[in-house]
């Protein structure tokens, strides 16, 4: 009978590259609390979990259980906290041990010392409770732990995989350069392969050295368990193990292989020009147990003719050459690949993951995507094709197109240039920040006065009210003009459009739907949060992207402090106030509509509502009630610029009352704590007795990110501590 285990925070190690796949399948296992870091994912669940995550996860290295994480103050540290676990609890002084020390520092700069202290630690430890010592068996140890110091902090872990999860134990041969199993299995999944599988398509590898590509990929189609045919893991010889629990899992996986072999019905193959090397691959493949589903055959690459298959992938690891006399022997090789698809792959996707992006460019084909991984140390592209047309013909047939004809009127070209003109201006920097949502427009040309925003897969126009100088014909033929200017832009970037009216906002109308339908959400990144935005529903998306610097800003402020947020909105400061290591947090706002909004975006983030809370209630009076005596060590003060709500207790007119809601947030503030006030009143003056009474700072040209450059007067930020004396 198995035992009952409680959650407990895990860290699956993997190849830099793959945080975010990893992530995703521990999510689909089970996991929560997913948190990605370099070459690793943090996450919480049972043992149960983390047994399945050894055995099922194709993405993984290892699945280490922290054990212990302190600072390292001096140098004797290490050896003191090590000797306070409690070895004994893990492991037996009969059992032998081994120590993976990584990371080094000022004060531990070797690692073999590192791995002497931490070991003389936990043999010290053992000695003293059972009388003997365990011995060190660095090859083929009972128990194996992970020591990593990163920033002056070094956390103790126990590693329950033993050796890495890349090696399956099918691989007995190779050719030259093989891949990781998990780095194939990245290829696989990055190129779409599980829903082409899923809809009965072929897999190919044309190049298939050690068949890692095709064994990988039959492995996920039969839904068999990657760590089936390992002997052991290092959770096995762990006092804590659960055998029944572990035979349970195996015992399931078992039984979903038998099911899966049988429903095996797709055409995977591989070949290779090197009939050695498919020796090696049909041992390979025979270990895995998948002879009866893969096909092997000596073929070079220009002797291959058109699939039997309608459908499906063509996957492959050409070599890439390290010096340029190699280089220069493989451009025939990436000619006749590209020479290939393009006669007898129509129809198919091809992928292409190479360490040399400009042979691939002999394919003469023209990738839809590409993502960039690393093969070991090697930056490597994946290159994924799926209009086989040579770009030579492409260039051809649109040459052979008659040139569209002007239809346009002057100033609607000229205000499409310049949204291609903004483009080009800010491609480079959005790129470098991974920024997907920004102002792509903001009324560069008076005439159009309009701010144009891009939200990933859609466009977000907003129509400014026009002047009461300008005739109501006029501004519809401005605006019809911005339509059709962006319509123009749209094909290109592929997004649907939504238009909206931006006028000013009167009491409750900030919260009130524009249509009575429930129309069109969708979820945006930014930096590592994810969040809700509404692009039809409201006059505002839930998402002010000028303060994009500000909530960064804030979560590189956060870790480890108490965060409140005020006005909060969608809480969306809160969201990456909490990402950054908010320890707790509490966002106040009066609208339930945008509280709801907020507990949707928590949600999506996975944040801990026990420790984050929201309140709804009038900031104003909030601040001024006495029954709430907590103290926050960061508070972001945003208010609109005037409200007259019905459910507020009194008018808000920032410019006149920001004295006093300044001095109020500033009761609640911790001390040696730090107040962000921001505001969007174009003609903001800060009171004078404000800054001679706190320590106030003005950081609004910090929290203007290129795409708001053009209009600095769109937001005021200010940073405001307390200060010693007054005046």
């Amino acid at each position: 009978m198995s035992q009952t285990h409680a959650h407990q925070d895990w860290l699956a190690t993997c190849p830099k590259g793959l945080e975010l796949l990893l992530a995703e399948e521990l999510q689909a296992l089970g996991a929560t609390g997913t948190k990605e870091t370099v070459a690793a994912v943090h996450f919480e669940g049972s043992l149960e979990l983390a047994y399945r995550a050894c055995l099922w996860s194709r993405l993984a290295n290892r699945i280490l259980m922290p054990l212990h994480s302190f600072m390292l103050n001096e140098a004797d540290d290490l050896y003191q906290q090590c000797n306070d676990i409690a070895w004994e609890s893990h492991f037996t002084a009969e059992q032998s041990i081994a120590i993976d020390f990584i990371g080094t520092s000022r004060l531990i700069d070797n690692t073999m010392y590192g791995s002497q202290r931490v070991k003389d630690a936990i043999v010290d430890r053992i000695r003293r409770v059972e009388g003997e010592r365990p011995n060190v068996d660095t090859k083929n140890p009972d128990i194996r732990i992970q020591v990593r110091q990163h920033k002056g902090r070094v956390t103790v872990s126990l590693d329950i995989s033993g050796e890495s999860l890349h090696r399956r134990g099918y691989r007995t041969g190779q050719g030259s350069a093989p891949i990781k199993e998990n780095l194939a299995v990245a290829l696989l999944l990055r190129a779409g392969w599980p829903d082409i599988a899923a809809e009965g398509g072929a897999l190919l590898d044309p190049m298939c050295g050690s068949g890692t590509l095709i064994i990988e990929g039959a492995m996920m189609a039969a839904d068999i368990a990657p760590g089936l045919l390992r002997e052991r893991y290092g959770f096995q010889n762990w006092l804590q193990h659960d055998a029944a629990l572990w035979e349970s899992i195996i015992s399931e996986a078992e039984q979903r292989k038998v099911t899966g072999l049988e429903n095996l019905e797709l055409d995977i193959r591989g070949y290779d020009a090197n009939p050695r090397v498919l020796e090696y691959t049909a041992a390979n493949i025979e270990n895995a147990g998948l002879d009866d589903h893969i096909r092997l055959a000596h073929k070079p690459i220009d002797q291959f003719g058109k699939p039997t298959a309608e459908k499906g992938l063509l996957l492959t690891n050409p070599p890439y050459g390290e010096r340029l006399g190699e280089v220069d022997e493989l451009i025939p090789l990436y000619q006749k690949l590209g020479i290939v698809l393009q006669k007898n792959f129509q129809g198919w996707r091809a992928a292409v993951f190479t360490g040399n992006v400009d042979l691939a460019r002999e394919t003469d084909l023209s990738p839809r995507k590409q993502y960039s991984l690393y093969n070991g140390t090697i930056p490597c592209k994946l290159l994924i094709f799926e209009d086989m047309t040579s770009k030579s013909a492409q260039i051809a047939a649109r040459l052979q197109q008659p040139a569209p004809a002007r239809e346009l009127s002057d100033g609607t070209l000229m205000l499409v240039n310049r949204l291609k003109k903004n483009q080009r201006r800010l491609d480079g920097w959005l790129k470098r920040s991974g920024i997907s949502c920004y102002r792509l427009y903001d009324a560069d040309i008076p005439e159009y006065s309009v701010a144009i925003d891009m939200y990933e897969g859609a466009i977000h126009v907003q129509e400014y009210a026009p002047p009461a100088t300008i005739p109501e014909k006029d501004a519809r033929q401005r605006f019809a003009e911005v339509k059709e200017a962006v319509k123009a832009y749209a094909p290109k970037a592929g997004r649907k459009v939504f238009y909206k009216e931006r006028r000013r906002q009167k009491g409750d109308n900030q919260y009130q739907r524009m249509t009575e339908e429930q129309g069109e959400s969708m979820i945006v990144g930014e930096g590592r949060a994810r969040l809700e935005v509404s692009l039809s529903d409201y006059l505002d998306t839930g998402l002010f992207l000028d303060h994009r610097p500000v909530r960064k800003m804030l979560g590189e402020m956060a870790r480890g402090k108490k965060f409140l947020n005020l006005f909060c909105y969608t809480a969306v400061a809160t969201v990456h106030a909490v990402l950054g290591g908010a320890k707790e947090s509490l966002s106040v706002d009066m609208s339930n509509t945008y509280l709801d909004w907020a507990g949707r975006n928590f949600e999506l983030n996975q944040l801990d509502p026990t420790a984050h809370e929201v309140e709804r209630a009038d900031c104003l009076q909030w601040l001024k009630a006495t029954t709430y005596n907590d103290y926050f060590d960061l508070i972001l003060l945003d208010p609109p610029t005037f409200s007259n709500s019905k459910k507020m207790e009194s008018v808000l007119d920032v410019q006149r009352d920001h004295a006093e809601l300044i001095r109020d947030t500033m009761t609640k503030l911790a001390p040696g704590g730090t107040l962000i006030f921001s505001n969007n009143f174009r003609k903001f003056k800060m009171d004078e007795l404000i800054t001679r009474q706190f320590a106030v700072e003005n950081i609004t040209a910090q929290a203007l990110d290129m795409d708001f450059e053009r209009n600095p007067r769109i937001h005021n930020v200010w940073k405001i501590t307390r200060r010693s004396t007054f005046g």
